[in-house]
């Protein structure tokens, strides 16, 4: 396999931009279910039931994306060491879950799902199984991946540039994952045990599938890429296919909307989220092959700050509906609402994000200088 097919995929790859639109839509699922809340005409809720189902791909893209920007950058230094890795994302990830999620628990208490803590260790159990805020669910389902990286590097290992062996883990995971589905939607999804097992969403093997098909998608590159390349029109007829799909099953519960009723953990969602996959990766690709330095460099400055950027959003999304009483200018004008919400979200989720990025490191390097004087 070749290392890069062209030069410019130094600069972003697939990961980058799976982050960068996952992040972006993600942000539009909170507010939509505030606008939401609001008691909505019936063309209104089936414009956002539309448009929830049109975004709902954005966690499967995070998962691959992590997995394959992982994957692909310690496979070309031919080494990975997880005492390492494990450090970076303790600065990058774990330190900034920390400081969200206690933000959220104690300055927006209201955003704690399910249940609300009331002493000391219902507090840690808030903290920890993603109940603080509605989107932090994914945090503690995703910190299991990187917890877990030493088993998809043993699989990339496996696999290396052996074709057989990629289509054998591929199936064999596929298979797995779609058992995975039914037992989830006979027995959770509005089953007998959808209170009391309703955590096993964020349980990893939830989202499997997306990490062994961002390893397989790197260590098999010269298949994927042409395939992506070649047949992107194949995945748009997928992709559409796949999306009505998932709108005749939300709008087969009737009215009001809810999207509780379009979760990830359904075969249909699961096509239709590896199709907006692919597509997002064939359109990096091409953007890769015309050497677009300026959206690729773009894709990769914001990829960096995706994370912080997703952890914040709700803060930020909080404090304009509240601060800006949104929720009146929603009764009356829900679509210019909603986006208007969405777009101040994005921006100040970034801006924050790059901010205090500066922040912690003009305080690392004063520290550590101040430290240094000391022992001089």
């Amino acid at each position: 396999m070749k290392k890069y097919q062209f030069l410019s995929f130094r600069t972003a790859d697939i990961g980058d931009y799976l982050k960068v639109f996952a992040c972006t839509a993600v942000m539009a699922q909170p507010i939509m279910a505030l606008v939401m809340d609001i008691k909505q005409p019936t063309h209104t809720q089936d414009f956002f039931g539309f448009l929830y189902n049109l975004i709902k791909y954005t966690a499967p893209a995070f998962i691959f994306g992590i997995l394959y920007t992982t994957i692909r950058t310690y496979d070309l230094k031919k080494h990975f060491s997880y005492r390492k890795y494990f450090r970076s994302n303790w600065s990058n990830l774990f330190v900034p879950t920390i400081w969200w999620t206690s933000i959220y628990l104690l300055e927006m208490p209201w955003e704690q799902q399910v249940n609300k803590y009331y002493n000391f260790p219902t507090f840690c159990w808030q903290f920890i199984n993603g109940n603080a805020a509605p989107h932090l669910w994914y945090n503690t389902m995703m910190l299991q991946f990187i917890i877990l990286m030493p088993l998809f590097w043993a699989i990339s290992r496996y696999v290396g540039t052996n074709t057989k062996r990629g289509i054998i883990i591929a199936i064999a995971t596929f298979i797995l994952y779609f058992t995975w589905l039914w037992f989830y939607d006979t027995y959770v999804f509005h089953g007998i045990h959808q209170n009391d097992w309703y955590l096993l969403d964020r349980v990893f093997i939830s989202f499997f599938i997306y990490g062994v098909y961002g390893v397989l998608a790197w260590q098999l590159r010269d298949y994927v890429n042409a395939f992506l390349t070649n047949f992107w029109w194949l995945l748009s007829i997928i992709f559409i296919i796949c999306f009505i799909w998932t709108n005749i099953e939300l709008q087969g519960f009737g009215h009001p909307i809810n999207f509780n009723n379009a979760p990830y953990y359904k075969p249909s969602m699961t096509l239709y989220s590896l199709a907006v996959i692919a597509l997002i990766a064939a359109f990096c690709l091409h953007q890769v092959k015309k050497n677009s330095q300026t959206s690729l460099k773009v894709f990769h400055f914001l990829a960096i700050y995706a994370y912080r950027a997703y952890l914040s959003n709700v803060f930020w999304n909080q404090l304009i509906w509240r601060g800006l009483n949104m929720s009146f200018h929603a009764h009356y004008h829900p679509f210019l609402t909603f986006f208007g919400t969405w777009i101040f979200t994005w921006c100040l989720s970034f801006a924050s994000a790059y901010l205090l990025h500066l922040c912690w490191s003009w305080i690392k390097e004063n520290k550590l200088s101040r430290i240094s004087f000391l022992f001089n």
